[in-house]
């Protein structure tokens, strides 16, 4: 057991460090975003996609240009050493930081470094958090499941859309075989408008996207600039929905498809957590960006 928790302590401090050195690259990408928010949607995608490999990557790579200079901000022997402190390679950090770090060298006479105690304590609450996580997805997966269960084919020309009575809101649901299901209540203009948006999200893969998001933030759940990342990425790729859909429209197509982004809006919501619903994150500013939305130019 003390040999697993060893094992435990040493990979949650792998965590730590990925999420120390991926903080200030969120931080970079949320500066971007706000200077690149006259820019395609599918930019701001592609910056996230960063973030995502760097949360996903244990191997640093030590650059006097990079945002943490140091590969390895915690040392994995951290909790043998007898003045624990960070290494970022950013001087104001480390000056914070290891002053409180202090605190917990271990006095004279102590059997036991205090870190010994503390990181297998702190790697048992991460691996609960983890489990957690993963268990809420799937129940959320199982309850919407069981409710499209008697769901009926809906589009002779597209297999992947279904009509089901048990829905209030149109959704993609699934990985490998992802079908769109819309409510048997949906007009048949906006039901074109929402198939649109959901069809872009197919093509752009964004059913595998989001739920790998997830699984990502389910490993750092314990940083809040990951939820805020991965808060600011679904909303992104739903804006480059967006986009895509509406890049040839006009005012007055624009206004509907706001307008059906609002009806779907007032419905309740289903869980986030799995499926891509339509109108379901960040509907104030989409609408605002549908209606304002000029097809850029070449250069940007």
């Amino acid at each position: 057991m003390d040999r697993l928790m060893s094992i435990v302590s040493d990979i949650f401090i792998g965590v730590l460090n990925m999420s120390l050195i991926s903080s200030l690259v969120i931080l970079a990408v949320i500066v971007l975003r706000l200077i690149l928010r006259r820019a395609p949607h599918v930019i701001t995608c592609l910056l996230w996609s960063i973030v995502g490999v760097r949360l996903m990557l244990p191997i640093g790579f030590e650059c006097i240009l990079s945002l943490v200079p140091s590969a390895e901000p915690i040392s994995a022997e951290i909790a043998l050493s007898p003045e624990p402190k960070i290494n970022s390679g950013i001087e104001a950090i480390d000056r914070i930081v290891n002053p409180a770090m202090a605190s917990l060298a271990p006095a004279a006479g102590d059997s036991a470094n205090p870190l010994q105690v503390i990181l297998p304590a702190a790697a048992a609450v991460w691996i609960i958090g983890i489990a957690a996580m993963l268990i809420y997805a799937l129940i959320s997966y199982l309850r919407i499941s069981r409710r499209v269960a008697m769901s009926i084919p809906g589009d002779e020309h597209d297999t992947r859309v279904r009509i089901c009575d048990g829905i209030s809101s149109p959704f993609i649901l699934g990985i490998f075989k992802p079908l769109i299901y819309l409510p048997s209540d949906i007009g048949a203009e906006e039901r074109e408008l929402v198939l649109s948006h959901e069809r872009a999200h197919l093509s752009r893969l964004d059913h595998v996207w989001k739920p790998l998001a997830y699984l990502v933030l389910a490993v750092h759940w314990f940083n809040p600039l990951c939820w805020l990342g991965y808060i600011l990425f679904c909303r992104d790729i739903e804006a480059a929905c967006d986009e895509r859909v509406i890049k040839n429209f006009d005012l007055d197509e624009k206004c509907r498809y706001s307008q059906a982004l609002l009806d779907e809006n007032t419905v309740r919501r289903v869980p986030a957590v799995c499926p891509l619903a339509f109108g379901e994150i960040g509907v104030k500013e989409r609408v605002k960006n549908v209606l304002n939305y000029k097809k850029p130019a070449f250069w940007v």
